[in-house]
């Protein structure tokens, strides 16, 4: 009788453990629904800094005044890749999202190549707001305080918030992100009318939408500015383990989030072409550069406005840092978890149930990449403005190739795996629109890649225009030789690469 007790108590004890480490290995569920979803992947698109900042440079760069109709057309390319994207993530729940799902077409190998894409990708893309977002609350402290404050300051209080913010519960960012982003896309929204009310030289005039605005050289590396502004939807599978109804909510999302962008985004730059006249939209963004919202927005809408949308520029990318944070540590926690990154990285913490351990590695990151551009800054030689730009344009471009060829790979990974499980027939019109997008994303990618001197501001030959995009194609090296590492040596752990909580509840099968 005692020894069965005693085994009985064992294994109840085993079993709670077991729940524990199960609950510690998975990410809260329930927490997030549509609305709280949507904002979230949303507010990484920074809808007032591409605006206020991207499309100004895409027509005084580029010289490309249907600038509106590339948001249609890349709208267009991005519906098409989410059909099978939103397709795949009725199958596979998991916060590694781009990987897991390249993983489960393309094997594992493939997987563990994406997983440390991802990793730099969007851990470059946070960190690059960091620069520019230091130098906007210096400036603005220096406005309106008097107060000399090096950019570097207020960007290093902002890694100690985002990071603190991210260890909080996902619905609490929800929330946050939510009120900046809902504030800031009102205020672009009243430009939008003000500028329809009152038009330029030339008219309430639709010119930016003829197809004869797209010719040039410049077109290519147009795409890459534009398609830069959308990155955020994509993260929607990333928070499905967080959902209710991933197979539900998910998609939803991720269409919302498309097709609200490229509306919102052909509209908006439409209407900065009707404020200022289709012919003069171009020379305008050269001469006022970043700062023409904000002009425009002064002589229609007074002082008072344009003041209050100088510091929502500023919540902005602040929603859009922590957007992009919390991106990093979900895909931080699922390679912990997969035993891609050390298993402490697969953990939760306390009882927010946030990925503690992927938000410290994220936020440990950002404080030496802003320490170390801050040393660069304090050097004597050369415009001290210049490190604070090259954060910003290294970090966003090098984010937005990873990106890119992501969402290539996961759109063949969609179409093989579909076909390993038979279900190409079935399928048909989701694959055929996958590999419509792969193929548009990798020419994408091909002019991003070829035009990466454009995008950074050096020269053509300048070292950068091969050592930044190479930052992406080491890590995609170096990822697959991990892959081949663990195929030879743990094929176990191999065949765990993107199956998530799927692999831990066959560990806790296996061990009972």
């Amino acid at each position: 009788m005692t020894t069965g007790s005693t085994s009985t108590s064992t294994s109840a004890s085993g079993d709670a453990i077991s729940t524990f480490k199960g609950e510690e290995r998975a990410l809260r569920a329930d927490r997030l629904g549509t609305g709280g979803l949507l904002l979230s992947v949303l507010a990484a698109t920074a809808p007032l800094m591409v605006v206020a900042g991207v499309m100004p440079t895409t027509f005084a760069v580029m010289g490309i005044v249907g600038q509106p109709l590339l948001f249609v057309v890349l709208g267009v390319v991005l519906i098409l890749f989410s059909v099978g994207y939103a397709e795949m993530s009725r199958h596979v729940h998991n916060a590694g999202a781009f990987y897991a799902y390249i993983s489960r077409g393309l094997g594992g190998t493939a997987g563990a190549g994406a997983a440390l894409v991802a990793l730099v990708a969007y851990n470059a893309l946070q960190v690059g707001i960091y620069g520019i977002f230091g130098f906007e609350v210096s400036g603005l402290l220096a406005t309106y305080a008097g107060l000399d404050v090096a950019w570097w300051i207020p960007a290093l209080l902002a890694v100690l918030a985002v990071g603190t913010l991210g260890w909080l519960k996902i619905d609490v960012n929800a929330r946050v992100l939510g009120v900046l982003l809902l504030i800031e896309v009102a205020l672009v929204v009243v430009f939008d009318i003000a500028a329809v009310a009152d038009p330029g030289a030339e008219g309430l005039s639709l010119h930016a939408f003829n197809p004869d605005t797209l010719t040039g050289a410049g077109v290519g590396t147009a795409l890459c500015f534009c398609v830069a502004a959308f990155l955020g939807f994509e993260q929607a599978p990333v928070y499905a383990e967080e959902t209710s109804r991933p197979h539900v909510l998910v998609p939803r999302v991720m269409f919302l989030a498309v097709g609200g962008v490229a509306v919102f985004f052909a509209l908006s730059s439409w209407a900065l072409t009707v404020a200022t006249g289709p012919g003069r939209i171009v020379g305008t963004a050269r001469e006022q550069s970043a700062g023409l919202l904000f002009f425009l927005t002064g002589s229609r809408l007074g002082d008072t406005f344009t003041d209050v949308l100088h510091v929502l520029f500023v919540t902005g990318m602040f929603a859009a840092l922590l957007s992009f944070h919390n991106v990093v540590a979900r895909y931080a926690f699922a390679m912990g978890r997969e035993g891609l990154l050390p298993a402490a990285f697969g953990r939760t913490s306390g009882t927010s149930g946030a990925p503690g351990t992927g938000s410290l590695l994220q936020s440990a990151v950002s404080a030496v990449v802003v320490i170390g551009f801050a040393v660069a800054d304090d050097k004597p030689a050369g415009d001290p403005t210049q490190p604070v730009l090259h954060l910003f344009t290294w970090g966003g471009n090098i984010g937005a190739l990873g990106v890119i060829l992501l969402m290539a790979a996961a759109s063949f990974s969609v179409v093989a795996f579909f076909v390993r499980r038979g279900a190409a027939a079935a399928q048909g019109v989701r694959l055929a629109t996958s590999v419509v997008a792969g193929v548009a994303l990798l020419v994408i990618a091909g002019y991003t890649v070829k035009d990466f001197d454009v995008l950074v501001g050096a020269g053509p030959d300048s070292a950068l225009s091969w050592v930044l995009p190479g930052i992406i194609g080491l890590a995609a090296v170096g990822g697959v030789v991990q892959g081949l590492i663990l195929r030879s040596r743990a094929p176990e752990r191999h065949a765990r690469i993107g199956q998530g909580n799927e692999a831990f509840q066959l560990d806790k099968a296996a061990s009972s």
